[in-house]
């Protein structure tokens, strides 16, 4: 009897001790959700891969004959079996290949063979991760001379703790000689949500506005029916076409994230899409160019509707109503909505507008998921998307239906550095949508061209691009809901506003920036020098680096400008007064590199006399070119022009450790 008293006593105190212990680690539990402000899970390639103290090393040991034929066959996009060391580390039988939209196919129509990379270490072994990251990309920084914009983008979304990419560079060989610096990226997949989400993760997809044939189809034609369909080879009056090769803007995210692999599946080229023929473009107020270019082009109407044609969900005075997208839903311009269709930039869906109930009209969104999603993941953005979009929507609601602090974060880095190849562009492209549970969020991609890399206009129009109505100037603010109804709510403006300031007073002026860029330049200097594949010279870099410092701190004294009140934050305000405006006489746009590789943003307006910023430092040509006006590789037509001047017209914006990562905020 004693003895089973005895026993019960001893039950009852390890009873007692588990719930303790219970009790204590829900405690340590609910303290660590709240040190991270998420419920991610840690990763170890977050210190193995992504420490940006040092550059990681890649050596890429593939048979000469596979090597061959992938360079050969870049576009193809297929995998070779390979095996890859990272930092001294074998990994064998890996998948490796191309990656790239637009950007591919002009590298492989070019004499370079530089092209951004795609590793998959669980192709061919199921279960194979570096650390846990199932992939990794490579990015050859393409159009991009300072080496270093996508990188700073990335730390500066890390500074502010939004949900980003993890970055670092590395330094690259294949078969024991090195190939060149390029730029290591957490792509958007599997580990990265579940190193932000938990492995309870929600829905991911890849819309994209300015894909021909569906998402990653660009890859699938080469540059003579990309020009001849699109209109490239049309008679123009463009100021110069020497015959260089113009490099076009890096969509090289657009539709490359595998998609459940389905990406990854031998398939024939689509067809090329039948485009009109017969549509013409005038230039702007600085330009007496006419340029022929197909319908639904930035810069042109649909062909469809006369000029004088009211728009179809507009009210008394023309403007779009709340939530319903201006035009008739079949194809827009400028980045306007289209719905079903429409040429780039015209697809309501990829802009993130409520357009109907019917999940057809959203293709562009699910047709992109990156993993398996159903009509029920579906319905549920659609939900978030119209009450979001809705006249009534308010604080509540849109916490409801986004995560308004990451959006928040997001568009306070996406206006800071001017990054008009995204979805404040013409063309609304180079994001993720992240739905979980219904509510929506942001996800960055693709940055090589921000600071004025893409329809900048002149160097006045980056460095003073309006925060209050971040948009390019062919774009109707209307038609990006999803962000004016948080420009248009006061509490969240506000907390927009907040954003900046800590990247203005803390990053920028606080020294982060100056870290960042002392450790990258100190890390990857001798490595540009003696990079064998580069786009640029080693000169054009450090130019190029020492214009991306200058403009970085200029374009912090306009937002702190705008913020104090001291310069107009809007384009209206500018347009109406510009004598505020931050002087640029100094800052040339081009020499950082551009989608056309040259000429727009010099301080006297002029195109550059040498040819830089093309493949292995070569040719790209002047600011002139005979494509299309707003598309890649075409001058903007206006901006904010000149120095300090302001135009209406379309075509052009107006616009010691891990730096960042180590300082994410939560």
């Amino acid at each position: 009897m004693i003895d089973n008293q005895h026993i019960g006593k001893c039950i009852l105190t390890l009873l007692l001790a588990a719930i303790l212990a219970l009790f204590g680690f829900l405690a340590y539990w609910s303290s660590a959700s709240a040190q991270t402000g998420s419920s991610g899970l840690s990763m170890a390639y977050e210190n193995t891969l992504f420490d940006t103290s040092s550059v990681i090393e890649v050596d890429i040991d593939i048979s000469e004959e596979d090597w061959a034929d992938l360079l050969e066959n870049a576009t193809a996009e297929e995998y070779y079996d390979c095996n890859v060391t990272v930092n001294g580390t074998t990994y064998e039988h890996v998948g490796l290949r191309a990656k790239g939209n637009t950007s591919l196919s002009m590298v492989a129509a070019s004499d370079s063979d530089r092209y951004s990379f795609k590793i998959k270490f669980d192709e061919y072994v199921d279960g194979q991760s570096c650390d846990g990251l199932s992939k990794l990309v490579l990015n050859n920084n393409y159009s991009d001379a300072t080496m270093m914009k996508e990188a700073l983008c990335y730390d500066m979304f890390a500074f502010l703790g939004a949900d980003a990419s993890l970055y670092n560079y590395a330094k690259v060989s294949v078969n024991g000689e090195y190939w060149g610096v390029y730029l290591a990226l957490e792509p958007v997949e599997e580990s990265f949500a579940i190193r932000n989400y938990g492995s309870d993760y929600g829905q991911l997809y890849k819309p994209d506005s300015m894909e021909m044939g569906g998402p990653g189809k660009m890859k699938d034609f080469d540059m003579s029916q990309i020009r001849e369909e699109l209109g490239f080879d049309a008679d123009t009056d463009s100021a110069d076409t020497t015959g260089s090769k113009p490099p076009t803007p890096d969509n090289s995210a657009a539709a490359d994230s595998d998609r459940n692999d389905s990406s990854d599946s031998d398939s024939k080229p689509a067809a090329p899409p039948q485009m009109p023929d017969d549509q013409t473009s005038t230039g702007s107020s600085n330009s007496d160019d006419t340029r022929t270019s197909p319908s639904g082009f930035p810069g042109n109407p649909p062909s469809d509707l006369p000029d004088t044609a009211p728009d179809k969900n507009t009210d008394d005075q023309g403007k779009p109503e709340r939530g319903k997208p201006p035009g008739d839903g079949q194809g827009g311009f400028n980045g306007s909505p289209g719905g079903k269709g429409g040429g780039f930039g015209g697809d309501s869906a990829a802009s993130l507008n409520y357009i109907d109930d019917e999940l057809s009209s959203y293709e562009t969104i699910w047709e992109s998921s990156v993993f398996k999603s159903t009509d029920k993941d579906h319905r549920r953005v659609v939900s978030a998307l119209k009450n979001i979009c809705a006249d009534d929507a308010d604080s509540d609601s849109l916490a409801e239906s986004m995560d308004v602090d990451n959006v928040l974060r997001y568009m306070a880095v996406q206006t800071f550095v001017v990054n008009l190849d995204g979805l404040t562009g013409s063309m609304a492209h180079n994001y993720y949508l992240y739905e979980d549970d219904g509510q929506l969020n942001i996800i960055p991609w693709d940055y090589n061209l921000a600071f004025g890399g893409f329809q900048s206009g002149s160097a006045s129009d980056t460095i003073n691009f309006p925060i209050d109505t971040p948009f390019s100037s062919g774009v109707d603010p209307e038609d990006r809901q999803f962000f004016m109804a948080l420009l248009e709510n006061e509490t969240y403006l506000a907390q927009y506003h907040e954003y900046l300031t800590q990247l203005v007073e803390e990053y920028v002026n606080g020294g982060g920036f100056d870290s960042f860029y002392d450790r990258v330049t100190a890390q990857i200097d001798e490595l540009v020098q003696d990079d064998p594949t580069s786009f640029y010279t080693y000169d054009e870099y450090t130019s190029a680096a020492a214009m991306l410092k200058e403009t970085v701190k200029l374009r912090a004294a306009s937002v702190q400008g705008q913020l104090d009140g001291s310069i107009p934050s809007t384009r209206d305000g500018q347009s109406a007064d510009s004598s505020s405006l931050i002087d640029t006489s100094a800052i040339d746009l081009s020499v950082m590199g551009v989608m056309n590789g040259g000429g727009q943003g010099r301080p006297d307006g002029q195109s550059r006399p040498d040819s830089q910023g093309g493949p292995n430092g070569g040719s790209s040509g002047d600011s002139g070119s005979d494509f299309p006006s707003g598309f890649p590789g075409a001058p903007p037509s206006s901006g904010i022009g000149g120095d300090n001047g302001i135009s209406d017209s379309q075509g052009g914006p107006l616009v010691d450790s891990n730096d960042g990562q180590a300082a994410k905020q939560t």
